[in-house]
């Protein structure tokens, strides 16, 4: 029996439960960190141990850390809080940049721990124009990047190369785009966006394209940059550009249900957004949309992965293949009509 035990942080999480099946099913041992109270921790693998605490807390972080002697620990830093909202957070950048310090200072003080996996995202990677694929990038500065979060994960990233540079941390970090697939039993953005196309909840959609990748193949790749991912590098985990138009066309294809008629040009998204934004503002309510989601659908999402492909060996299912299990999933869930 090996000694090595996966420590992943985020573990309710879409991805990081993934990750945690996907361990324990080739047989590894997984400790999990998850918030207090948790109520998607009951769907990890019985297989795994259940560590509670904030990341923001370092007396938690340390008690996560602390393994028998003689144990091999390698680090999946999968939690962070997603927004969409482009304003200044500080709860998110407590989490995405604070509880990630905490994680690179106690693998620095942890002989035992071998190497870290950071989750950042491709939205910490400057944007390019249209027409070029978007690749990994060796600086991160969050003044290149739009919105609370992919600031947060500029900044974090960044500190993981620093650590990586000026304190010999072996350490690789993962950028998934976005995330689609079954058993997302926190429900996340895209997820909950899914349910309300399926239950008729979205009356209209908007031009523009998403890059969303099965969470399954996000996992494997994760774990593959655990066993494989070279010290101080960068691996892009995309799939292919997907249109809205095209994406909510599967998924009304596979679930049968109506399909949106009308997709309101950016031009016009972003103008509405703008106005509804405002009169958020007065009622102190969620706007329907957000000018920074507009900019998501407008913005360049073609990814370049062919470095992960080449040296962890990931690889993306299609999207119908997912969406296919996703709906199955939500079916059974009873999450959809």
């Amino acid at each position: 029996m090996s000694n090595k035990m996966y420590l992943v942080t985020g573990a309710a999480g879409f991805l990081g439960s993934t990750i945690c099946r996907q361990l324990v099913a080739r047989g590894d041992k997984v400790r999990a960190f998850v918030l207090p109270g948790d109520k998607s921790a009951k769907y990890l693998p019985e297989e795994v141990d259940i560590c509670e605490g904030d990341i923001c807390e370092m007396a938690d972080v340390k008690r996560f850390f602390a393994v028998p002697e003689g144990t091999e620990t390698y680090v999946l830093h999968i939690a962070s809080i997603v927004t969409v909202s482009p304003d200044y957070n500080p709860l998110v950048m407590n989490v995405n940049v604070g509880g990630t310090k905490n994680i690179i200072r106690c693998c620095l003080t942890h002989s035992e721990c071998q190497k870290l996996v950071y989750c950042s995202s491709t939205g910490a990677i400057p944007e390019t124009k249209k027409g070029t694929k978007i690749k990994e990038v060796i600086y991160f500065d969050e003044d290149q990047v739009l919105g609370c979060y992919s600031r947060s994960k500029a900044i974090a990233t960044q500190a993981v190369l620093d650590a990586v540079k000026l304190e010999g941390l072996n350490a690789c970090v993962v950028h998934p785009s976005g995330i689609l697939g079954p058993e997302d039993y926190a429900v996340g953005e895209t997820t909950k966006t899914v349910i309300d196309i399926l239950n008729g909840e979205m009356p209209m959609g908007m031009d523009g394209s998403f890059n969303l990748c099965d969470v399954r193949d996000l996992a494997a790749g994760t774990i593959a940059a655990a066993d494989k991912g070279r010290k101080g590098q960068c691996y892009i985990l995309g799939n292919e550009e997907v249109s809205f138009k095209d994406f909510v066309k599967m998924l009304c294809e596979e679930a049968g249900c109506k399909p949106i008629k009308q997709f309101l040009p950016l031009g016009v998204a972003h103008f509405l957004a703008s106005v509804l934004e405002k009169q958020a503002k007065r009622s102190g309510k969620q706007p329907l949309m957000t000018t920074f989601s507009v900019y998501n659908l407008a913005r360049n999402n073609s990814f370049d992965s062919s470095k992960a492909k080449k040296e962890l060996g990931y690889t993306t299912r299609p999207y119908t293949e997912t969406i296919r299990d996703e709906v199955a999933w939500l079916k059974k869930e009873g999450k959809i009509k």
